[in-house]
């Protein structure tokens, strides 16, 4: 079955599904960003085939997402985040805030965010880049940008 080609779309949402959309990437990235940065542990954390998750790490390097470095004298890797990686965490910690709200039950989140800056437990929280205060889909208006047809 061919796969929707999003990345022609105008808008940045089906631009960004196009790079991260397919259920195994955004896993990949949250191993990678958490330390599982080996072929062999990756598959091991997911339970993935090998098959598809070198598509999936091929897919992410071709689109600057992740970097393949060389760890041995054999031709093995790993893979680091770049900076476009690292962005796409943030959207990760996002999606697993939601989670945590919404499907996490009784037992609670999976993992707990310690803040660097203030070795506080947190959460992850949309504030407007110009002001400060919170910015949720309720308090925002969607307007024609540059690139829209």
């Amino acid at each position: 079955m061919q796969r929707t080609d999003f990345s022609a779309m105008a808008c940045s949402i089906a631009r960004t599904l196009d790079v991260i959309g397919e259920p195994w990437s955004p896993l990949v990235l949250r191993d990678v960003w958490v330390g599982l940065t080996r072929f062999e542990q990756i598959q091991a954390d997911l339970g993935i085939s090998r098959k598809v998750l070198t598509e999936r790490l091929n897919h992410l390097v071709e689109h600057g997402v992740l970097e393949r470095r060389p760890y041995d004298r054999r031709p093995r890797y790993e893979y680091v985040l770049t900076s476009k990686g690292t962005e796409l965490v943030d959207l990760l910690m996002v999606m697993a805030g939601w989670g945590d709200r919404w499907r996490a039950g009784e037992a609670g989140p999976p993992v707990l965010y310690r803040h660097r800056a203030c070795g506080e437990i947190s959460r992850v929280d949309l504030r407007c880049d110009h002001c400060g205060s919170p910015m949720h889909a309720t308090d925002i208006d969607v307007l024609p940008g540059p690139g829209a047809p």
